[in-house]
């Protein structure tokens, strides 16, 4: 799941100031940790250690109550509040990682993509978002071609992965919807060269770009299996030491073999 990560940090400062090319500085000494890591690394330990996911959705964000969570899901993690509120928005796609490395069925990844979208993201859209992209990451480190995963998504997800990044770019705005953003994820992976590459296409489209790359980062850990140790390296010096803990001993569980 440290793709996913590498994707969050790297995008992370091009949120809110999108670049609309693939030629721009991968490491900068603003870049962060946002609510997307913070989330993952809640999906990650809920799975390792048996706890519930709202349960640990809420703990990891009230450790980091400013990572830049959106104003319902603030609203949520902060009060005693545990019912869902019906979101269709990517935040249960870009926790979700996790749930895709980790089960060993499709079904099963299915199953558990849904448990982590709906104790906040209930809407048809937000549990949609959050399996396709388990799905897809599933697909990945099982071997699956990219156009396997690309038929597989369409036909099951109905997204349309037929359009390409510089379709998508010149147009592409601000999208925090799951249905605006997950599919051009997973084109951005699709159409990529290598894992530095993905994340590259991925914060090209503008955006929401931290969340669009962390998507992208995922799957394509997954499917390329190995990324740049510089790269990886510069994201661990931004995370705290429990947070790679938790990486740690989710990457000895299911990511050793």
């Amino acid at each position: 799941m440290i793709g996913t990560i590498i994707g969050d940090v790297i995008g992370s400062i091009y949120e809110r100031n999108n670049i609309k090319t693939t030629d721009f500085p991968l490491f900068d000494e603003r870049s962060r940790f946002t609510d997307d890591t913070v989330l993952t690394i809640a999906v990650a330990d809920s799975i390792l250690n048996n706890i519930e996911f709202g349960k640990s959705l809420k703990r990891w964000a009230s450790k980091y109550p400013n990572a830049g969570y959106g104003y319902r899901f603030k609203n949520w993690f902060q009060s005693d509040y545990t019912k869902p509120y019906n979101s269709w928005g990517n935040g249960s796609a870009m926790r979700v990682s996790p749930v895709g490395f980790a089960f060993k069925t499709m079904d099963d990844v299915l199953k558990a993509a849904k448990k982590s979208a709906e104790v906040t993201h209930n809407h048809p859209e937000g549990i949609k978002g959050a399996q396709a992209t388990a799905a897809a990451i599933y697909m990945a480190r099982s071997s699956a071609s990219k156009e396997e995963i690309k038929q597989y998504i369409e036909e099951t997800f109905n997204y349309n992965l037929s359009r390409s990044v510089d379709e998508i770019r010149p147009n592409y705005r601000f999208d925090v919807s799951c249905q605006g953003s997950v599919p051009e994820a997973i084109i951005a992976f699709l159409e990529s060269s290598d894992f530095e590459n993905a994340v590259r296409l991925a914060i090209s489209l503008g955006g929401d770009s931290d969340t669009i790359a962390c998507i992208t980062g995922g799957i394509s850990q997954a499917f390329y299996k190995t990324i740049d140790p510089e790269l990886e390296n510069f994201v661990r010096a931004k995370l705290p030491p429990e947070m790679i803990e938790i990486i740690d001993q989710f990457e000895a569980d299911y990511l050793a073999n």
